[in-house]
């Protein structure tokens, strides 16, 4: 008889479960139908307008006036005034300029 009871209550509880789970993967099938309706009904994304960049611009030719800074840079280092470090670093200062 408890083997009867068993069975009886396996079957109730298979039973119960897929029904369970048939609910569960419709309620989940219609959220994705609305999630999918959602987005189509959704304008695309809108791409801002693409303007011309405007024309490049000459810009004065310093390069130059880079060469003479360097030039006294490296005078006041040979003459004492500077360290190689303070060099190096007034050198990059201007090259980046």
């Amino acid at each position: 008889m408890g083997l009867l009871k068993t069975a009886a209550t396996v079957a109730v509880a298979s039973s119960v479960h897929g029904r369970v789970q048939r609910r569960q993967q419709a309620r989940w099938a219609a959220q994705d139908q609305q999630a999918t309706a959602w987005q189509a009904q959704q304008p695309p994304p809108q791409r801002p307008a693409q303007h011309p960049a405007p024309p490049a611009q000459a810009q004065p030719d310093d390069t130059a006036e880079r060469l003479a800074n360097l030039t006294k840079l490296g005078e006041l280092m040979n003459a004492g005034l500077l360290t190689q470090a303070e060099f190096e670093q007034q050198k990059a200062r201007i090259l980046s300029s």
